[in-house]
């Protein structure tokens, strides 16, 4: 196996019995890097510290990561220009915070067999945003429900 020492300096290629013993000299642990490559690369350290650092990293890039919500926006298919200029204002408000917007229309009753009314709400709805947003799923009906999906757009 190519053993790597405690410093970084490449100590060449040893049977594992002579790197274990080099590294029980240095009072440190053998630890297999690479299993898969030819040969198999081993560098002397001390593995609690390494596992420790290895921790400390993990929790630095998940502190990092930031979780996008879904908000959801709900209209109806009688909406008015006025009320869906309020819902679109809430929906920018949600997209320039980076989150991803559902918007849905429940059908009742009658407007069931209307559907397409409400597939032109929605487009409506679409185009107040201005470009604002990215369609990320088109209106589908999906039983008594239209939904959309919207992502912010790319500046």
């Amino acid at each position: 196996m190519r053993v790597i020492g405690a410093d970084g300096q490449q100590l060449g290629i040893m049977s594992s019995q002579a790197a274990l013993r080099l590294a029980e000299e240095s009072e440190l642990d053998l630890v297999k890097i690479s299993p898969t490559a030819v040969p198999p690369v081993c560098k002397i350290m001390d593995y609690g510290k390494f596992k420790f650092e290895q921790g400390k990293k993990e929790k630095e890039s998940r502190r990092n990561q930031k979780m996008v919500e879904i908000k959801e926006v709900r209209l109806s298919m009688t909406i008015d220009t006025n009320d869906l200029n309020v819902k679109s204002r809430q929906a920018q408000k949600f997209l320039e915070a980076g989150n991803k917007v559902m918007v849905s229309i429940r059908l009742r009753g009658r407007q069931n067999a209307h559907a397409s009314m409400g597939v032109d709400v929605m487009h409506a709805f679409f185009d107040t945003l201005e470009g604002k947003a990215v369609m990320d799923k088109k209106p589908a009906s999906e039983g008594r429900n239209i939904t959309m999906l919207l992502s912010p757009a790319k500046q």
